[in-house]
């Protein structure tokens, strides 16, 4: 109605200048945008579906968080060799150890580089900073003392799918002499900026794969595939972007499966091109992604020996049975202050 008046007025007013007219012309669409403007935030108070999506805020890196070391600094000589094909070994697993692996056919194709991003030196990619530092240690998933060689043995079973390497052969004792390079300096006990990966926030609702569906069509699914198979890389033999799901992924007994995990990893590497100090998804969209893929079908870990002492079992740890009442489903997708709280566990903040 406000057009068609104005429009009547401005064919009644045939004799005004042309610049008159102009400027007629201008204020009425500053009027028409205002008003607009107006109406929208009306409905966006009175709907709250109406309101805009949430979005990602760019964050601030202390001064004093890590910083892997240049790869260029690497000795030369026998040690540094060991160090370099350290490296090798967990950005490229799946050549030696995959299933057509030139060393041992013994994971699932997948490489430890696609968990531990940029060979385990990114800023919360679920990097090696405090790995070395850690060891010898407590593992109350074993209830046992751990050495770091246990730790890779761990991986292979789990996040990798398979079976132990010969934690005495030279390709173990090269990833230990790599991840003791990268890890040089940093103290046993020291909490450093940015190591492994970031703890979120509990949500107060459980996580929701139906939502976290939505997030992974429209930002995952052009690397990791529609169905979470992921892409192979060009020599056939490791993938360039890993499966999320099926029977080439992670295990249900591996830590990626605990969607706290994994939302805390999300949330700072994914989609392609997110870091922390610039992430593309919200928390929540982040735990609701990881909630979604976790919900898919992978291979199985026998976990029966696993948490002897079930008040040590992690509050999102997704199979009972547990010390409190609440279910599994609970455990898996939460909401997971109730648990803390029952546990008397630290609620995850935000820092």
């Amino acid at each position: 109605m406000q057009t068609e008046e104005d429009h009547e007025h401005v064919k009644a007013s045939g004799g005004v200048s042309a610049n008159t007219f102009g400027v007629a012309l201008i204020a009425f669409i500053c009027v028409a945008i205002a008003i607009s403007s107006s109406c929208n935030k009306g409905k966006n108070r009175s709907n709250g579906q109406n309101q805009p999506a949430l979005k990602a805020t760019s964050r601030h890196i202390p001064p004093d968080a890590w910083e892997a070391p240049d790869s260029t600094a690497i000795p030369v000589g026998k040690a540094g060799d060991m160090i370099r094909y350290g490296k090798e070994l967990l950005a490229h697993t799946a050549r030696y150890f995959g299933p057509n692996g030139s060393v041992a056919k013994i994971s699932n194709g997948m490489n430890c580089q696609n968990c531990h991003l940029d060979g385990g030196r990114r800023l919360f990619g679920n990097n090696y900073a405090s790995f070395i530092a850690t060891y010898p240690k407590m593992n109350n998933r074993s209830g046992k003392i751990d050495q770091p060689a246990d730790r890779i043995v761990q991986c292979f079973n789990r996040s990798l799918a398979g079976h132990a390497p010969d934690t005495n052969g030279r390709e173990v004792r090269a990833m230990l002499a790599y991840l003791k390079w990268i890890g040089q300096g940093v103290k046993k006990g020291r909490k450093l900026f940015g190591a492994a990966s970031e703890k979120l926030a509990y949500l107060d609702h459980p996580a929701n794969p139906v939502k976290g569906k939505v997030v992974f069509v429209s930002k995952c699914k052009v690397c990791h595939g529609s169905n979470g198979e992921g892409l192979f890389a060009g020599d056939k033999k490791s993938y360039t972007y890993p499966p999320l799901w099926g029977e080439h992924s992670y295990n249900n007994g591996a830590g990626m499966y605990r969607i706290g995990n994994l939302a805390g990893f999300v949330k700072n590497n994914m989609p392609f091109g997110a870091t922390y100090q610039n992430p593309q998804l919200t928390d929540e969209e982040a735990w609701n992604v990881a909630a979604f893929v976790n919900s898919q079908p992978r291979p199985h870990f026998d976990q029966r020996k696993d948490w002897k002492d079930l008040k040590t079992k992690p509050v999102d740890f997704p199979f009972g049975p547990y010390a409190d009442g609440f279910s599994e489903k609970q455990h898996k997708y939460g909401p997971f202050k109730p648990i803390a709280a029952a546990q008397k566990v630290p609620t995850n903040k935000k820092s």
